[in-house]
Formats: structure tokens, C-alpha cells, sequence
């Protein structure tokens, strides 16, 4: 009960919340979930539309068409891995960054909802290596094997581009055990793997 003697409801709240939001924004959210938890290609440009809250025309003034919502719903995942990725990267001795940075991995993947990489996801639906949505994905993965490489350079690794490399394999494959096999396990098994190839000369 409200101060004001009006009881509250957090769902309408939230949607009250969600419908202030600017049209542009309730499209990108709308699009996240959808496309994260039912697939780019099963859902169409109707469904975002109604649960986004917005018209047709609202929707192709803010996009020529879906694949730009698409592309808009991979920058906001690449701006979200950046902003816990870099701060570790800059704030931590390089050898402790990378293993951070692993372990955050391993956290996001136990999150509930997780269904694994946005960034594979979506690859496997467009079989285009020229195509804009594949081109984000290969400029997500060239940033994180930079990354990786700038760190094991300062860490003084013989072989940074081989390991960088190797570490981005340890990646990906972290992002899809962490949907088909959230386990301790498999935690262990990752960050172990991620201290041999850093400290391999």
C-alpha cells in the first residue's frame, strides 16, 4: 500500500516505465528479448511492433527494415560486454584481468534466461559471411581476440596472437557450455584451461 492509500501494482508499473520509454528504445528492449529467446528469423516485424507498443510507421521511421533492428539489438549486447570487459581489462594487472574476465563469463553464464552467445545466436541464422549482422559478429570477435592478445602481451606471453586465439576458442565454447552444461564442473574446467594458456611461454 502506497503512502497515499493507493495499492501498487509493479507489473503495471513496469509497464507504465516501459511504455515512457522513447519508441526507438521500446523496439531495441522488445527486440532483445524476442530475438534473444525465440530466434531473429521466428519473429516478424508485427510481433515487434505490438510488444513494442508502437506503430508500423513509428517502427520503419526508426528502421529501414528488421535487419537494422537486429543490428541495433547486437550493438546494445556488444556495448554490455564492453563495459564489463574493458574496466577489468584497465583495472587489473593483465595475468588477473584475464582470469576476471573469464570469471565473468562464467557468472553471466549461470544467469537465468542464459541461452548462450547473442552473437552466435544470431550468426546461425544468417549463413551470409557479407552480410551487416555477420559483419557485427566478426567485429565482436576481433575485438575480444585484441583484447585477449593486448593483455598476454603484457603479461609477456611468447605466443600472444597463437594464445589470443585459443582463448577466444575457450570463449565461445564457455558460451555454449554455459547453456547446454551450467555446472561447477564446467566452471573449473574453464578457468583452468584459461590459466594453462595464459601462462604457457
Amino acid at each position: 500500500m502506497s503512502i497515499t492509500g493507493r495499492t501498487t501494482d509493479p507489473i503495471h508499473e513496469k509497464a507504465d516505465a516501459d511504455r515512457a520509454r522513447p519508441p526507438r528504445e521500446r523496439l531495441v528492449r522488445a527486440a532483445s528479448r524476442l530475438f534473444y529467446y525465440e530466434g531473429v528469423r521466428a519473429i516478424g516485424v508485427e510481433r515487434l511492433i505490438a510488444e513494442a507498443g508502437v506503430t508500423k510507421a513509428t517502427f520503419y521511421r526508426h528502421f529501414a527494415s528488421k535487419d537494422d533492428l537486429v543490428l541495433a539489438y547486437l550493438q546494445t549486447k556488444e556495448t554490455y560486454y564492453r563495459a564489463v570487459a574493458e574496466p577489468l581489462a584497465a583495472g587489473h594487472p593483465p595475468a588477473e584481468a584475464i582470469d576476471l574476465i573469464f570469471e565473468a563469463i562464467s557468472r553471466h553464464a549461470l544467469e537465468r534466461g542464459f541461452r548462450g552467445s547473442p552473437f552466435m545466436n544470431a550468426a546461425a541464422e544468417y549463413p551470409d559471411a557479407d552480410h551487416p549482422v555477420r559483419r557485427l559478429v566478426a567485429s565482436h570477435r576481433a575485438w575480444i581476440r585484441e583484447l585477449f592478445e593486448d593483455l598476454l602481451t603484457r603479461v609477456g606471453h611468447a605466443e600472444p596472437r597463437s594464445a589470443a586465439g585459443a582463448l577466444l576458442m575457450l570463449y565461445d565454447g564457455a558460451m555454449a557450455a554455459g547453456y547446454l552444461d551450467a555446472s561447477a564442473d564446467a566452471h573449473k574446467t574453464l578457468l583452468d584451461a584459461v590459466r594453462l594458456i595464459r601462462s604457457s611461454s
